[in-house]
């Protein structure tokens, strides 16, 4: 019990003698783990909506003109010999009619001198969820316009395209600020901890020649580490949730942002930015130890 009552009036003592640093290493590990937690939660965002879009992918095969019952069968077997998909749907003109004319809604009466047999026959493939990758889709999307008959594919290609190359850039940004987050945070902590030593280099040798173990010396110093880690993370993931409940309510209802479902990391994968945290300081002032105090 005196053991630690010593080591937490130690720690209280490093922080009053370097306060101004603590202060500057704690900003700076919750900006790292802001930055690091935005674009990482913009990241599984987004891979949330990619599983909800994915959802209603289709691809639609436009035809030349209406297939007959051996036609379709022979297209049925066509599309299934490229590999399995979830479900094939044969819209015949009158049913495209039909569909456009719902779509329409109050404005339907613009059809009323139009043919029932004006737009093309499709067929609506939805692929498997495991052929959904983009390199798969313009393949699938190639193979159906050699089918006979086809006239286009459609898929929403520029779109799926754009989203799914902002999402690899996007992997790309969560990375590189991984790595800031971990850099920063080791290299401050270890600079912090490094001006504690040297202002008690004296003590600490004192100490030493008096009989006093290395994990005496060494547990404030790691406390410290700790509490730079604990602290920093939950400011920059407080900050975070403040600014994601802002925005949430902010934009709440408008276009495009009402249709996706956004939300914020779970209770796991917070406890994991913490512990991981925790973890660099540790490391940050665990390294700074061995090279000043040499034990």
């Amino acid at each position: 019990m005196s053991f630690w009552f010593t080591v937490i009036r130690q720690v209280g003592r490093n922080l009053r003698q370097t306060w101004m640093s603590q202060i500057m290493t704690l900003l700076t590990v919750s900006l790292s783990v802001l930055i690091f937690t935005l674009f990482y939660l913009i990241y599984m965002n987004m891979l949330n909506v990619s599983d909800q879009l994915s959802d209603d992918l289709r691809l639609i095969v436009y035809l030349q003109e209406e297939p007959v019952p051996e036609m379709k069968e022979q297209l049925r077997n066509k599309i299934l010999a490229f590999d399995d998909v979830e479900s094939i749907k044969f819209v015949s003109s009158e049913d495209a009619f039909t569909q456009f004319s719902e779509q329409l809604g109050n404005d339907r009466d613009v059809l009323e001198d139009m043919p029932k047999d004006f737009l093309p026959a499709s067929i609506e493939v939805t692929p498997l969820k495991t052929l959904r990758s983009l390199n798969q889709i313009q393949l699938f999307s190639g193979y159906l316009a050699k089918l006979p008959g086809t006239m286009k594919v459609q898929y929403g290609k520029d779109w799926i395209e754009r989203f799914f190359h902002f999402t690899r850039l996007l992997s790309i940004v969560v990375l590189l600020s991984g790595s800031l987050l971990i850099l920063t945070t080791v290299f401050m902590v270890a600079y912090t901890i490094r001006l504690t030593i040297m202002g008690r280099q004296d003590e600490l040798e004192l100490l030493k020649l008096v009989g006093a173990t290395n994990n005496y010396i060494r547990t404030p110093f790691l406390l410290e580490g700790f509490l730079q880690g604990a602290l920093g993370s939950t400011v920059g993931l407080a900050s975070l949730y403040l600014l994601f409940q802002w925005i949430t309510i902010r934009f709440t209802g408008q276009g495009f942002l009402n249709l996706i479902d956004f939300a914020f990391f779970p209770p796991a994968t917070v406890i994991a930015i913490i512990g991981i945290s925790i973890l660099l300081c540790a490391v940050g002032s665990h390294t700074s130890m061995r090279r000043y105090l040499r034990i």
